[in-house]
C-alpha cells in the first residue's frame, strides 16, 4: 500500500471518484486543500515535470474559462507565478506518492497507482457540459 498526498479542491466531484478510485486500488489517500497550502516555487514546480506549460493549468478554473488567462500563451515562470497567486489556476489534483509527483491522474505516477481501475471518467470535469458551475473555480 502506497501512501498518496492528494491535493484537492474540496467538493469537487471529480477529486472525490479519483480518491476512491485510488482507495479502492488499495492505497492510503490524504486529502489536502490545493488553495489552503503555502506553496512555493520549487515544491509546485516539481509536481510538472517536463510536460508542457499549457497542461500545467486547470482548465475548468473561472480566468481560465473566461479568457482572463491563457494557459497556451504562458512560459513557466509566469504559470507559476499565476498559480502561486491564485492556486485554483492549478490542474488537480496534485499527487505525491513516495516523492513520485504529477498533477493529474493521466500521467504517471497515477497511472501506475490506479493500474488495475476499470474508470476511465478519472480526470475530465464531471460538470463539464452540464451548465453547472463548480463554486471558486
Amino acid at each position: 500500500m502506497t501512501t498518496i498526498i492528494f491535493y484537492q479542491k474540496p467538493g469537487c466531484a471529480t477529486n472525490a471518484r479519483q480518491m476512491q478510485a485510488l482507495n479502492a486500488a488499495g492505497h492510503n489517500v490524504i486529502a489536502k486543500d490545493i488553495s489552503q497550502q503555502p506553496w512555493c516555487e520549487d515544491e509546485l514546480r516539481s509536481f510538472f515535470g517536463d510536460t508542457p506549460v499549457a497542461s500545467w493549468f486547470n482548465r475548468a478554473a473561472g480566468r481560465v474559462k473566461s479568457g482572463e488567462i491563457n494557459p497556451d500563451t504562458c512560459d513557466a515562470a509566469s504559470a507559476i507565478a499565476l498559480m502561486l497567486a491564485y492556486p485554483l489556476l492549478i490542474r488537480r489534483p496534485l499527487i505525491d506518492a513516495d516523492g513520485a509527483r504529477c498533477a493529474g491522474c493521466d500521467r504517471e505516477p497515477a497511472l501506475s497507482l490506479l493500474a488495475g481501475s476499470t474508470r476511465n471518467d478519472l480526470q475530465g470535469c464531471s460538470r463539464e457540459g452540464t451548465g453547472a458551475q463548480c463554486p471558486g473555480t
